[in-house]
């Protein structure tokens, strides 16, 4: 097994300017993983609402089609109706 690599430093590390790179890395990660949450969101509405619009188009077609159907009859009699 490899040992990982030694933390220890002979100079002191600049612990002014440390926080400071971590507070500004943290902030890029989050806004990184913000953006592409908004992204997936925006990507999954968009979808949903084609395929909702897709399926009122079709339902709208059937209705037409039943309108229809009930008309060309005009006898009024459904006997002929399957459950």
């Amino acid at each position: 097994m490899s040992k990982p690599p030694s933390t220890t430093s002979t100079d002191p590390p600049d612990t002014s300017s440390a926080p400071s790179d971590k507070a500004s890395e943290l902030t890029a990660v989050v806004d990184d993983l913000l953006n592409q949450l908004s992204t997936n969101f925006s990507t999954i509405s968009s979808e949903l609402m084609s395929k909702m619009d897709d399926m009122s188009r079709r339902l709208d077609n059937l209705e037409a089609t039943i309108q229809a159907g009930g008309s060309t009859r005009g006898d009024g009699d459904s006997s002929s109706l399957k459950p």
